[in-house]
């Protein structure tokens, strides 16, 4: 049984785990080493998160453990849109996709920022990642192409 639940503040420090998951590696390539989240474009995802009033976490949680996460916040990110819009990340654990879990966090993510006031969320996703449809199917179009990657929106 999966549920989803807000980020406690004490477990901020998981979003290290998720924002590596993020990272879409095509088939056949070798990923990247886990250091590769210390770099500058990277940390605007987790740096500090929590300090500001537009940052949100919601975590999917199996069996006590904390298997997905989807969060927004205000950066200047590959997702930036406008100064209005949060930026979107999300991922879980390998063994947890393709269940269903990514698409309840996502909805439930966007439910949220609807309740609290935001016209819109946006998000960078590469053309090759499997999850360009998820987010097609939650009602993300595409705004711009950039190379291997769009900039998604989806108005709340």
């Amino acid at each position: 049984m999966t549920y989803i639940r807000n980020i406690r503040p004490q477990e901020i420090p998981v979003l290290d785990d998720f924002l590596y998951e993020a990272i879409f590696i095509p088939q056949g390539v070798v990923p990247p080493p886990r250091s590769i989240i210390e770099q500058e474009d990277l940390q605007v995802y987790v740096r500090g998160f929590g300090e500001s009033p537009h940052d949100h976490c919601l975590v999917a949680e199996c069996d006590g453990k904390i298997v997905g996460a989807v969060w927004v916040r205000m950066m200047n990110d590959y997702g930036h849109l406008d100064d209005q819009t949060p930026s979107l990340a999300i991922s879980l654990y390998p063994t947890y996709r393709g269940q269903g879990i990514g698409t309840q966090l996502l909805r439930q993510m966007m439910e949220l920022l609807h309740q609290k006031g935001y016209a819109q969320v946006s998000l960078s996703v590469q053309k090759e990642n499997y999850a360009l449809r998820m987010y097609q199917k939650a009602g993300f179009e595409i705004v711009e192409e950039r190379g291997d990657e769009v900039l998604m929106r989806a108005r709340l």
